[in-house]
């Protein structure tokens, strides 16, 4: 279900990891159904797509108008970097909003970027010269676990296929290893697929990781539940888990356990650099 909506919240936060700040949504919601998503503990179906998309646009003009010069840190070296996406997957719902004027904003302005988390293969998007100004975070995981995680979702191998060909269009193009699940093998998994990155992926200099591990819902967990999920078994393992109380919003969530997480990191960096050392990773927690 889509709905149409004026978004009344144009509050610009600060974000540090994926970007620089989070945008006020364009659109709310997510028409995929993945299994361990942030958006549905908060909207478990639909999609609410922003009318004012001017005003949104004026936020963030006002918002990078009151920032000085940028120094260089790890979201980008030149411009003030602006998350569009943080509450649904822009690039499946493209065609609700109205793309083109969002993209050419971030283009023409002289100090802020937009950057984008998808699953979504949209080749509609290579239709417009981003001209670096607009940067698109690829989400990669195993094939295995995208296919009971992720359903209907872009193939992973066609994910990492067009890579180069969205630089070819002008776009900043980084992966986004989101998120991380801990399973039997799960690093020969990772050494599968980083594995088809040094294949496929041409422009080795210019695309870098941000790494996220896993953390889980209660109210996802029992949703997953309640509807017979059984991959529930990968997200949900209290012995590998600790709860965190979440600041934001005071759900319960989970997350791997600080010492055995410190173990994981340490074997995905290890593994990440011995196959694909020219990957840079921004940031991984």
């Amino acid at each position: 279900m889509i709905k149409k909506v004026k978004r009344k919240s144009l509050k610009i936060r600060y974000s540090g990891r994926s970007s620089d700040f989070i945008a006020p949504s364009f659109g709310f919601g997510c028409l995929y159904k993945c299994k361990y998503c942030t958006m549905r503990r908060h909207l478990k179906s639909g999609l609410s797509v922003a009318t004012n998309t001017d005003d949104i646009l004026y936020s963030i003009k006002y918002h990078c108008s009151k920032q000085g010069e940028k120094s260089p840190n790890q979201t980008h070296s030149k411009f003030w970097t602006y998350d569009i996406s943080c509450s649904e997957d822009f690039a499946l719902h493209l065609k609700h909003h109205d793309w083109e004027k969002i993209f050419k904003f971030f283009v023409d302005h002289p100090k802020a970027m937009a950057t984008l988390a998808t699953k979504r293969v949209n080749p509609d998007m290579c239709k417009f010269d981003a001209q670096g100004k607009v940067r698109v975070r690829f989400s990669l995981m195993p094939q295995s676990m995208a296919d009971i995680m992720e359903p209907n979702t872009s193939k992973i191998i066609d994910r990492i296929k067009a890579i180069d060909a969205f630089i070819d269009a002008g776009y900043d193009v980084h992966v986004n290893f989101s998120p991380v699940i801990v399973y039997k093998n799960w690093l020969e998994d990772y050494k599968e697929l980083f594995q088809m990155l040094n294949d496929y992926v041409d422009y080795k200099d210019v695309v870098k990781a941000e790494v996220i591990f896993l953390t889980h819902n209660e109210s996802m967990h029992k949703h997953n539940v309640s509807v017979g999920f059984e991959g529930e078994r990968f997200l949900w393992v209290p012995n590998l888990q600790e709860e965190k109380v979440s600041m934001l919003n005071n759900q319960t969530n989970i997350r791997y356990k600080h010492q055995k997480k410190s173990r994981f990191i340490d074997q995905f960096k290890q593994l990440h650099s011995s196959v694909i050392p020219w990957n840079t990773i921004r940031y991984i927690f």
